[in-house]
């Protein structure tokens, strides 16, 4: 066989300086990329233990059992609670209509009495006929900037004209949804007899607090989306009909 010299390559390392100026068109999106595997890697968020199939319920299923608040002590979601409400004022009232279901109306509060509602409404709108066979009722609340919300279910009562808590309720301004017919007696005001009082008496409430920031907001939908977590931007609260009853003590 023929001889074949051998070769030997020098590699001469080349300076950085020497390399000709280039940029990534696509290095911006790469150092997101690497930023948002950074913020994951150290994000608050973390799944439970692996769970199998067959053990995914509603006391373990993450995007369930996360949302509730059992840190906080009672009396302080109670506190945020009656803010929320206070702060509203306009509300939805469903009652249960025979043969079509859950109706429900705006109504304005006229009270928050503890955990109970009261309103001030007209004996002859169809609410009344609706309670008369089901007292029945949900209330709910909504905040369109921070989605916080509170649905109360409760039992309806309802009083005549000669509860003394009407004309303590009473303003000026509740006239206009009567209006004058004139007879006087009709007159809208706390003494008109349709004027009756509708007291919802609370026996579970269930309501979700905002808690997080805009930005906060982003970053746990973000991280949860990125690392099949489960975003925590509020928490979620209920009041059985026991922890009701204590607090009207």
């Amino acid at each position: 066989m023929p001889h074949v010299p051998k070769v030997r390559l020098l590699l001469v390392p080349i300076r950085r300086s020497k390399l000709p100026s280039f940029r990534n068109p696509f290095a911006s999106a790469v150092t997101q990329h690497f930023q948002a595997r950074s913020i994951c890697a150290t994000a608050r968020l973390s799944m439970p233990e692996q769970l199998y199939s067959k053990e995914v319920e509603s006391e373990t299923d993450p995007s369930v059992s996360k949302q509730y608040d059992h840190d906080t002590p009672k009396d302080q979601q109670w506190k945020e609670l009656y803010e929320m409400i206070d702060g509203k004022k306009i509300s939805i009232l469903s009652t249960y209509r025979g043969g079509v279901g859950p109706v429900g109306r705006s109504m304005a509060v006229a009270k928050r009495a503890g955990p109970d509602i009261l309103y001030l409404a007209n004996k002859h709108s169809r609410k009344f006929s609706d309670l008369e066979k089901n007292k029945e009722v949900q209330i709910t609340f909504q905040d369109n900037k921070t989605q916080d919300w509170i649905s109360i279910t409760g039992t309806a009562t309802t009083t005549s004209n000669d509860d003394p808590r009407i004309k303590e309720l009473y303003s000026p301004t509740i006239s206009a949804w009567f209006g004058d017919l004139k007879d006087g007696v009709h007159d809208g005001t706390w003494k008109d007899p349709r004027m009756t009082l509708i007291e919802i008496q609370s026996k579970y409430i269930v309501y979700w607090k905002k808690e997080t920031s805009a930005l906060g907001f982003m970053k746990e939908v973000g991280v949860a989306a990125l690392t099949g977590g489960v975003a925590q931007t509020g928490v979620q609260r209920e009041f059985s009909e026991e922890d009701i009853k204590q607090e009207r003590v």
